[in-house]
């Protein structure tokens, strides 16, 4: 089972306005480990979601979710902190710009002492977004990457500006849980704003040489590229699709990589000694997946019988 670790949130996507006093919005349960966690169970993964979770009405609403989608609840940390709520606006290419209300909500305050024992049937974590930059919980989730006990870790660094505007926070605990980590997905535009003017492949290389076995970047609807610790190459092309919004495209694309992992064996082991056929075979696979979040409106993952229909077709 992976532990996907970090926030739970709710989404409000502008629906419309009637003058400045009125706003109709749609609202979404999301974040982005939230969707990875829900993603890999619509995948046919096990999956578990260890976060901050309120006991107000979204938190309720929040766990409902959860419980529908088939993720394991073991590891929620139950508080009557309040649930963040996340306001969505989109561009014309359909991308989000987000505004966050997240201080001192359910899941930014998690500590070292609420995390629960980590279980033997817990083969991976995965870190990412806001949680890895926010105390008191990133010191919490860099806690437990530091104690991972051997087990399998990724990294999607998922940059949230309006959260934490200081990029010289995010680098640092970014270059901390990357030092852990055995995938490291990152987006073209996450590593313009942290890393400006350095090229994906040098980046890449860096985090390969600290200790990472694959390292991921995807570029919306450019071709993915990836770099592997034995010298491998990778490259996906997302199929066209009409885009509705991205929201949760990155999410899909991370629960992806891990899917396919878990899929060919021991996902630590695996990552670090990918054949050209089984990368090649994984990157198209998550590419394909994220365009079809990208057809639909928010964060609605694709279940494995989707990416294989799509894969056919």
């Amino acid at each position: 089972m992976y532990l996907v670790c970090g926030e739970a949130l709710f989404d409000f996507f502008l629906n419309g306005e009637a003058g400045p006093g009125e706003a109709h919005f749609d609202a979404r349960a999301g974040g982005s480990p939230f969707n990875v966690a829900i993603g890999l169970a619509r995948l046919g993964e096990s999956s578990a979601l260890m976060t901050g979770l309120s006991n107000d009405l979204m938190g309720g609403r929040l766990a409902s979710v959860l419980k529908k989608e088939g993720v394991n609840a073991d590891y929620l940390v139950r508080t009557d902190r309040k649930t963040t709520l996340s306001l969505v606006g989109l561009d014309a290419n359909g991308s989000p710009a987000y505004a966050f209300y997240s201080t001192n909500s359910a899941d930014t305050g998690v500590t070292i002492a609420d995390l629960p024992k980590l279980g033997a049937d817990v083969i991976g974590l995965h870190f990412g977004s806001y949680s890895i930059a926010v105390a008191p919980v990133a010191d919490t989730l860099a806690h437990l990457a530091a104690n991972a006990g051997g087990r399998f870790v990724s990294l999607d660094p998922n940059v949230r500006p309006t959260v934490e505007p200081e990029m010289s926070i995010w680098r640092k605990r970014t270059t901390v849980l990357a030092s852990h980590a055995d995938l490291i997905k990152i987006s073209a535009e996450d590593i313009e704003i942290l890393y400006p003017g350095k090229s994906h492949g040098e980046l890449a290389q860096e985090w390969i040489d600290s200790g990472a076995g694959i390292v991921v970047v995807t570029d919306a609807g450019n071709p993915a590229h990836a770099w592997t610790s034995t010298g491998l190459r990778g490259t996906a092309t997302p199929p066209k699709t009409k885009v509705v919004d991205a929201v949760g495209a990155g999410d899909t694309f991370q629960a992806s990589l891990l899917s396919e992992l878990a899929r060919m064996g021991n996902p630590r082991e695996i990552v670090h000694n990918l054949t050209q056929k089984q990368l090649d075979s994984m990157l198209t696979f998550a590419a394909t997946a994220a365009a079809i979040t990208c057809s639909r409106r928010g964060a609605d993952l694709p279940t494995r019988a989707e990416v294989k229909a799509q894969l056919k077709a």
